[in-house]
């Protein structure tokens, strides 16, 4: 992998780059549909290539672990074939999601014990554990084993996950560079940045990782309930110490607004399930803000969702027909509505990189918050 950085805004952190993988070019900033297990919800893959362009996808290594398992993976030549998909896939470690579980695991000082949610079955993630399922996945970047830290966090526990998270990023670095990759195209490896809502943690973590010289850095932990205005203000001083060389990762981030503001402080990668989970709800962007397409003011409205979209969904349909597929629990709806949301946050950020190689970035996207931010109620909601 490699990372051209091809502009830096000059009146915010904000920067445009390229990242060159085997299976294809990134342009940053980017914003990575979520493919859980091998799919993006409702959204086939000719689909997200040729109308949404996608340029990468993030799909997770807890899940493909569980299900379909490596052995057909490695059987079916990496998750590349296996989906019939032929650009870049990031997977995340896993980390989050045996997070999640909260009863379900226990945490140990090399690794983590967890219960599947499927069967139940124990299973133990190391370090080294999960390098080997992300071999077998053949994705173009991985991510360590990290433990994400809840929000609000005691400072002393946030230290200890964090000092636990540098020492595990050491069996990271060191499991990835004595394997090798099984599919005959290279993997990229990067570190994630924890410490919680703590700057001397996250000072410290980043420290640590810079040591290791990962291909890129992720800022992990937050986007976990603390208040946007924290986020933002944890994102920006972490940037500072993340390499203007390599690529930046917020992960887990969100909503409009959250990625253009991150965008500004110097963030070049986001994924988030919002535009997939959103559309599956009725709840739709817009370039005017947020809509519900359940709401009955739009049973007579035969005017496209967005005039201003150009995706499959606002050239062909109305806002009436959208809201009558939602009513009748019709599965075109998931299709037509993730298509729109995953189009509009792919435009959002081709967008975003336009503005800052011409020098417009900042006025632009305080103008498209406040339009975002408009509908206070329907915010709240979604």
């Amino acid at each position: 992998m490699d990372f051209k950085l091809e502009k830096r805004d000059t009146r915010s952190k904000a920067r445009a780059g390229r990242i060159i993988t085997e299976h294809g070019e990134i342009k940053t900033p980017i914003f990575m549909p979520v493919g859980t297990q091998g799919t993006v919800k409702a959204v086939s893959q000719r689909i997200l290539k040729d109308e949404i362009k996608a340029q990468i996808i993030l799909s997770n290594t807890y899940h493909l672990y569980l299900r379909p398992g490596t052995d057909i993976l490695e059987q079916a030549g990496g998750l590349h074939k296996f989906m019939s998909w032929d650009l870049p896939i990031l997977t995340d470690s896993g980390g989050f999601q045996v997070y999640s579980l909260t009863e379900l695991r226990k945490l140990k000082s090399d690794g983590v014990e967890f219960r599947s949610h499927l069967d139940g079955s124990i299973h133990y993630f190391t370090p080294q554990k999960v390098i080997e399922i992300q071999r077998s996945i053949g994705s173009d970047i991985i991510m360590p084993l990290d433990e994400c830290t809840p929000y609000p966090c005691e400072y002393d526990y946030a230290k200890k996950s964090t000092e636990l998270t540098s020492k595990w990023a050491i069996l990271n670095k060191e499991a990835f560079e004595s394997t090798k990759p099984l599919y005959g195209h290279s993997q990229a490896l990067f570190g994630i940045i924890q410490g919680s809502v703590y700057k001397d943690l996250r000072e410290i973590s980043a420290k640590d990782l810079l040591k290791l010289d990962f291909d890129g850095y992720a800022i992990g932990g937050l986007a976990v309930g603390e208040p946007p205005e924290v986020m933002y203000d944890l994102v920006d001083f972490t940037t500072d110490f993340m390499p203007e060389n390599k690529p930046r990762y917020l992960m887990g981030v969100g909503r409009p607004e959250n990625i253009l503001e991150a965008i500004e402080r110097g963030v070049d990668m986001f994924d988030c399930v919002m535009p997939t989970r959103n559309a599956r709800n009725a709840y739709l962007f817009t370039s005017k803000g947020v809509v519900s397409m359940r709401n009955a003011a739009y049973k007579d409205d035969f005017s496209p969702l967005d005039p201003e979209c150009d995706c499959y969904t606002c050239k062909n349909f109305s806002k009436s027909y959208l809201r009558h597929l939602f009513n009748a629990k019709e599965i075109l709806a998931l299709e037509l509505s993730s298509i729109h949301n995953l189009t509009f946050y792919l435009n959002l950020v081709k967008t975003a990189r336009e503005k800052i190689l011409d020098g417009s970035f900042v006025e632009w996207k305080n103008g498209i918050v406040e339009v975002l931010s408009t509908n206070v109620q329907l915010n709240k909601e979604y």
